[in-house]
Parts: C-alpha cells; sequence; structure tokens
C-alpha cells in the first residue's frame, strides 16, 4: 500500500477548506491513515523543503508555511502519490483544471509565493521523508 504525505496549507485552513480537501481524498477512495492540524516551526518546515534551500522562494515558501495553522495528512492506497497529484491540480491556480483541487479553490493572490491550498508527495522516496518529518511516530 503506497501512502504520501498531503498538507492544507494556511490558505486552505484559513478559508475552511480542510473538510473539501478530505472529502475529495476520501472520494477518490483514498484511505486517511494519519490526520493532524498543527502550527509547523521553522525547523520543521526548513527540513521539509531543504531541496529549495537558497532558491529565491524558499524565505517567502516558509514565511508563508509559517503564517497560520497547516493540516497534514497521511493517504494511503493503490498510487495515491500520483492520483492525489492529478487530484490537486498544476502548482499555478490559473492553469490547473476545473476539476482539480487548486483549479475548484486556488487563484493567483499576487503574493511571493503561489498560495495554492496543498502540497502532494511527489515520489516515494519523498512521501517516506516527508512523513518522518510530519508523523515521526509512524
Amino acid at each position: 500500500m503506497e501512502r504520501t504525505l498531503i498538507l492544507v496549507k494556511p490558505d486552505g485552513v484559513k478559508r475552511n477548506l480542510v473538510g473539501d480537501v478530505v472529502s475529495r481524498i476520501e472520494k477518490k477512495g483514498y484511505t486517511i491513515a494519519a490526520l493532524k492540524m498543527m502550527n509547523a516551526d521553522r525547523s520543521l518546515l526548513v527540513r521539509h523543503y531543504a531541496e529549495h534551500e537558497g532558491k529565491p522562494f524558499f524565505e517567502p515558501l516558509v514565511e508563508f508555511m509559517l503564517s497560520g495553522p497547516i493540516v497534514a495528512i497521511v493517504a494511503e492506497g493503490n498510487r495515491v502519490i500520483e492520483g492525489f497529484r492529478k487530484l490537486a491540480g498544476a502548482t499555478d491556480p490559473t492553469t490547473a483544471e476545473p476539476g482539480t483541487i487548486r483549479g475548484d479553490l486556488a487563484r493567483d493572490q499576487g503574493t511571493k509565493v503561489v498560495q495554492n491550498i496543498v502540497h502532494g508527495s511527489d515520489s516515494v522516496e519523498s512521501a517516506d521523508r516527508e512523513i518522518s518529518i510530519f508523523f515521526p511516530e509512524l
């Protein structure tokens, strides 16, 4: 059974979209194995976004993720990584297809970093690493 980490980012939490995101995951047929709301600290986010450290968007991204609570989710299912990324839609909410989370719920806010509601792991290796950061008990 494949697992992935999904984060509902501060913009999604602030706009009360957590239930919609969880509903879409469940309607797709994936299982929610773990879920928690939290205020991530800087050290956790630096570990999570380590591959982007030094890039121009790194600091604005960390600041955005520190701006409010997030919801961390572990979802399970056959090909869940690929399936959730398709469900989430393109990272640019302006070009994300209708029917996707970002296509339906996000828009370009004109901010330093794209606020696009959700994050999903991009590979099995990333999912394993990210789940261990947000859910060390699993």
